[in-house]
């Protein structure tokens, strides 16, 4: 299963629970792997209420991996990129139980994007 996001801005989290929720909706399993097929994006599950933690998640990873400081910068200039999708990781592991995500209650899952705007392929495997 599969499917994909545009995204609009540089940097930024998006929402997908909704399409993952749909996705595995009574589907028998003990887990969901969700995945983004590409080095300048990643998958993360944190609150998905306050849009302010989206923000102070983007703001941190900013300032900690500037831009324009890198090896890799001098040939494509999105080094920070690939360094923000290393550390966030390309995919995550959610539990299921009776085809729902045992997602906290403040809890969601996003893409994470640091080189848009592009359109990212996400995977979605229940193991």
């Amino acid at each position: 299963m599969e499917f994909t996001i545009s995204t609009n801005k540089q940097e930024e989290l998006i929402d997908i629970t909704n399409q993952v929720e749909k996705l595995v909706e009574d589907k028998e399993g003990n887990a969901v792997l969700v995945y983004v097929v590409h080095a300048t994006a990643g998958i993360i599950v944190n609150e998905n209420y306050d849009e302010a933690v989206c923000d102070d998640i983007i703001d941190y990873l900013k300032k900690s991996i500037p831009a324009g400081v890198w090896k890799h910068g001098a040939i494509d200039n999105n080094a920070d990129s690939h360094i923000k999708a290393s550390i966030i990781g390309p995919g995550q592991v959610i539990p299921l139980e009776n085809g729902k995500l045992m997602l906290g209650r403040w809890q969601g899952i996003a893409l994470a994007e640091f080189d848009g705007p592009k359109q990212r392929k996400i995977i979605v495997k229940i193991i």
